[in-house]
């Protein structure tokens, strides 16, 4: 606002430093008492101008007048520089708050969203959307917000200078508001087409990179680079599009502002010269030096338009992920569990991804201490029904309790936290082993209680030979470390957590012989005294449980120990014979 008003004072200066150089300025002999207005101010100026070059001649007045105007120049900057300086916290900020409520959003959505999204698209949703906002939009708040008051600052000078020329310009200004805001429509829909594109393009890019080595294996090079190109090109087609009409939006108001300026010239000098209005030939070039300067503000305004309706695109993807349903979180009385007294019972239940069944009408009870295991071929529901317990998904129907209670009832993150997985395909972060095995615990962890759950886990071993120990970098998802070892740390991870209910997603399906005996063993150490539900490929593993359940499309069809279902010839028997004949 202050640097506007030097911006209006500094141009006002035109005005006696046109009259002294042309010598058409009258003087002011008396000075008037200072009152808030136009009129009292200028006389007051011209009084001490007039002074000036009654004593010391008309150079002195100039030079005067030119101090004055570069003085007005400096502030004027100089308060713009302090506006933006402030502004900067602000608008980075509000760009940092968007990010951390994507990410709080992602932490918090279930798993049955990222099942239907694309990693890529999510991740160029949390990147180039929001740096699309931070260019295009928040960039652009500040001459959305600035040069309307910037406009209506030297429109009222313009309407105190000359009234009937400025309601003139009234009519024409409009006009070039309209045709501009016409062009500007479709930019938005063709901004959300290119950045879903970018998605498509950083799902091709996470896919390559996750999965180079069947690429390789499979000689996808050429495939996968045809995916790319094809893919860029589309992307390329509509950024063009985009980027030539907000190209469009400078040109465009530079054009139409000319036009005007060239109107009002004409208008205005001929009401100069035909007496008809009270501007002086030096007032009315002030007017137009003023209004040349409406001129940068409309034209800042109008690529701030464009800008806004690119960056919208990108804010309406952000807001897709961060209008995303939360289908799973706590009840509004939810209770707390601190730990796992009695027992688990599945009761009645069955659970869709989308419409066939994945289990039907299951019923199983879990008693503490007890270990179960579940077996089956692939696609029988063993997974799912392990993934119903932490509520990974809710049941579509029928009911699971811990200690008598409704899962549903329980704080999702206390019910989280009584359960410890280890999956087949163990998930490791790119950081030290410390750090990967004190993941998730709150509180300070120290060294020794992660070198204890190490032992336990059969890896303190491998771990010291490592070039920096337990704080070596395992690499991208542990790319540094042997399945079995990355298996192991796994293992770690949940023994330091301690938690009374085990959920062992087939922990050794996919080692060789020696890395499955070390597992196997660092897995018994692990499941003492605790309850554990165990999915199994291999028969073998299992073999001591305290019952096992046999799953077959979506139904337990059989229960038992290793003998008696071995006995009863059925579907466990089948399986047994399968692969001992493997």
């Amino acid at each position: 606002m202050i640097g506007i008003l030097f911006s209006l004072f500094s141009l006002a200066m035109v005005i006696p430093f046109m009259g002294v150089l042309f010598k058409t300025q009258p003087r002011v002999t008396e000075l008037v008492a200072f009152e808030f207005n136009v009129d009292s101010v200028q006389k007051i100026f011209y009084y001490y101008l007039s002074l000036i070059i009654e004593k010391q001649g008309e150079s002195s007045a100039l030079v005067l007048v030119s101090i004055l105007v570069v003085i007005m120049f400096f502030l004027k900057a100089f308060f713009w520089y302090f506006a933006n300086f402030f502004m900067a916290p602000l608008r980075n900020g509000i760009v940092r708050d968007i990010r951390n409520r994507i990410y709080v959003k992602i932490l918090k959505l279930p798993l049955s969203y990222f099942s239907d999204s694309r990693k890529g698209d999510i991740i160029s949703r949390m990147t180039g959307d929001v740096q699309e906002i931070e260019w295009s939009i928040m960039s652009s708040l500040e001459m959305a917000f600035r040069e309307p008051i910037n406009i209506i600052f030297f429109i009222s000078a313009l309407f105190v200078m000359s009234p009937e020329l400025t309601m003139f310009v009234f009519v024409l200004l409009p006009i070039g508001g309209l045709i501009i805001g016409r062009v500007g429509k479709s930019l938005r829909k063709h901004s959300m087409t290119g950045q879903t594109k970018m998605g498509e393009l950083m799902s091709t890019i996470e896919e390559t990179l996750s999965g180079s080595r069947i690429v390789k294996a499979f000689n996808g090079q050429k495939q996968m680079q045809d995916k790319f190109f094809s893919q860029n090109q589309e992307y390329t087609k509509v950024s063009n599009i985009v980027m030539r009409r907000r190209y469009l939006a400078s040109p465009m108001s530079e054009f139409l502002g000319a036009i005007i300026i060239v109107i009002v010239m004409w208008y205005g000098g001929k009401l100069v010269l035909n007496h008809e209005s009270a501007l002086s030939p030096q007032g009315f070039i002030a007017y137009l030096a003023i209004f040349s300067q409406i001129i940068n503000p409309a034209k800042a305004f109008s690529t701030a338009y464009y800008n806004i309706q690119k960056g919208m695109a990108s804010a309406d993807r952000v807001n897709f992920i961060l209008d995303a349903d939360i289908a799973i979180m706590d009840t509004p009385d939810a209770k707390p569990i601190k730990e796992f007294k009695d027992c688990i019972e599945y009761k009645n239940v069955s659970f869709s991804y989308v419409e066939d069944l994945v289990l039907k009408d299951v019923n199983l009870k879990i008693e503490k201490g007890k270990s179960v295991a579940l077996v089956g071929q692939s696609g029988s529901g063993k997974s799912t029904f392990v993934d119903l317990l932490p509520r990974f998904y809710d049941v579509s129907s029928g009911e699971i309790w811990v200690d008598g209670q409704n899962i549903k009832d329980y704080k999702l993150h206390d019910l989280r936290g009584l359960m410890g997985n280890v999956n087949q395909v163990p998930f490791l972060f790119n950081d030290t082993i410390y750090n990967n095995i004190a993941f998730g615990m709150e509180g300070e962890v120290t060294q020794q209680q992660v070198e204890d759950a190490a032992k336990v886990a059969n890896a303190h071993e491998f771990i010291l030979n490592t070039p920096n120990g337990y704080h070596s970098n395992i690499g991208d998802a542990g790319c540094k470390l042997s399945g079995g070892q990355r298996q192991r740390i796994s293992i770690a991870r949940a023994v330091l957590k301690n938690p009374p209910i085990l959920i062992l997603d087939e922990a050794t399906s996919a080692l060789d012989t020696e890395s499955e005996r070390l597992v196997q063993d660092a897995l018994t150490n692990l499941m003492q005294n605790r309850t554990s539900i165990i999915i199994a490929h291999r028969l073998s593993t299992v073999r001591h449980v305290d019952e096992i359940c046999v799953l077959h499309e979506g139904k337990i069809v059989e229960r038992g120990k290793h003998d008696e279902l071995i006995n009863q010839n059925g579907v466990y028997k089948k399986l047994c014979d399968l692969q001992m004949f493997a």
